[in-house]
């Protein structure tokens, strides 16, 4: 690299606004592959870096959304060329001798790392990152629309393809924001019958044009998963929102031997009694994210389809205000370099 120097943000002190500043372009190291980066999705994943949680070091460039061609490859990586279109998300590598990865559960590695936390991410104009971390990114997605798909889309597909419901199933979608606008569409084509559940009227027209047959406003009833049950139940639920009382409400709306998926979560208990799940079968389940081939079998899917994240676009130097914006954004809020 003739450039010694890039942009990027930091995360310079727990609990401090982003800092814009400029480090070393990263040399990768062997196995390792150095992206140029040309789109970063915001993601509220971000808060782990920005708190200083789960032991990380600061300071560190945050960012698990990226999207960007291959820069340069270091010793031993034999599947990566410079200007392969690549994205990383939040699993950022394995470690492949751990029990849950010798049977193949790479996201459940022992010593797991993510991106953005246990190395520097995507708020920069390069990024290092594990040969396994990397995501082949389809041609007839721009890298704007690849970045969300890395954390939102692959999150969603994969809790949906798993939720044990089959083409025709009526399956719920609780929250339509950042997550759940996503995760409507891909449920609409995999040949669900899709139900959007989201406070409110304001989302409904948007939610029905992305796939919904149903549209529930949990603030017309005193319980959106009686709403739910009247319907005929659903074979399975996906929340995307963070409220354990509103994932506790919405399992009176499964089926016997309906699954309610939680990918999204305030921390809270869930306050649920025992009859629910005794009573039919029900499960309560979660899921988490996914590895590099997910992400590359999501973005797939999504280019094939036409599941596309909603996006608004800001320069790096607005990542504090994007940041901080996260909760008024519809849909997702993408860095661009």
């Amino acid at each position: 690299m003739n450039a010694a120097t890039m942009r990027a943000v930091q995360v310079v002190r727990a609990g401090a606004p982003f800092a814009v500043t400029q480090l070393p372009v990263p040399e990768p190291g062997p196995g390792a592959v150095r992206i140029k980066v040309h789109a970063c999705g915001v993601c509220g994943g971000e808060n782990l870096a920005r708190l200083g949680l789960l032991g990380v070091q600061l300071p560190r460039v945050p960012g698990h959304e990226i999207a960007g061609t291959v820069d340069a490859a270091g010793p031993g990586v034999t599947v990566w060329k410079p200007g392969d279109r690549v994205g990383v998300g939040w699993h950022g590598g394995s470690c492949f001798v751990c029990d849950s990865c010798r049977t193949g559960d790479f996201v459940n590695c022992a010593d797991r790392r993510i991106v953005g936390l246990h190395y520097d991410g995507g708020y920069a104009e390069y990024v290092v990152a594990p040969q396994d971390a990397l995501a082949r990114i389809p041609a007839a997605l721009s890298f704007e629309e690849a970045g969300p798909l890395m954390c939102a889309g692959i999150t969603t597909f994969n809790a949906l393809r798993n939720c044990g419901a089959r083409p025709g199933d009526t399956v719920a979608v609780q929250g339509v924001g950042g997550l759940g606008h996503l995760a409507v569409q891909f449920a609409d084509r995999m040949g669900f019958r899709t139900v959007a559940v989201n406070r409110g009227r304001d989302k409904e027209a948007i939610a029905r044009q992305l796939g919904a047959d149903e549209y529930i406003d949990s603030t017309e009833d005193k319980s959106p998963g009686e709403v739910l049950g009247r319907l005929g139940g659903a074979a399975a639920v996906i929340s995307t929102v963070g409220s354990s009382p509103a994932q506790a409400d919405i399992v009176q709306g499964l089926s016997p031997n309906g699954r309610l998926v939680v990918i999204a979560t305030d921390h809270e208990p869930i306050p649920l009694g025992p009859e629910l799940l005794v009573f039919g079968r029900r499960v309560v389940a979660g899921w988490y994210s996914g590895h590099a081939k997910d992400s590359e079998e999501a973005m797939a899917f999504a280019a094939l389809k036409g599941v596309r994240p909603m996006v608004e676009t800001r320069p790096l130097e607005d990542a504090e205000a994007a940041f901080q914006n996260l909760g008024a954004a519809r849909f997702r809020t993408v860095l661009t370099l």
